[in-house]
């Protein structure tokens, strides 16, 4: 999926509706915002090159 193809209010709608969350009107260009955002950080985190031998750890060791 590019971004292009990507609605964010439709994706809240659409997820509101499977969650059976109420989510007030007032409310949903808050959350778009947060979620435009969100995606924008991830797409940073995901787009970070890792090397080939490097491995998901299984357990968190601070």
């Amino acid at each position: 999926m590019t971004d292009t193809q990507f609605d964010t209010t439709t994706y809240v709608k659409q997820m509101a509706l499977l969650l059976d969350l109420q989510l007030p009107d007032e409310y949903i260009d808050g959350v778009v915002e947060n979620f435009d955002r969100i995606r924008v950080i991830a797409q940073i985190v995901n787009e970070f090159p890792l090397a080939e031998e490097v491995e998901a750890a299984p357990v968190f060791e601070p």
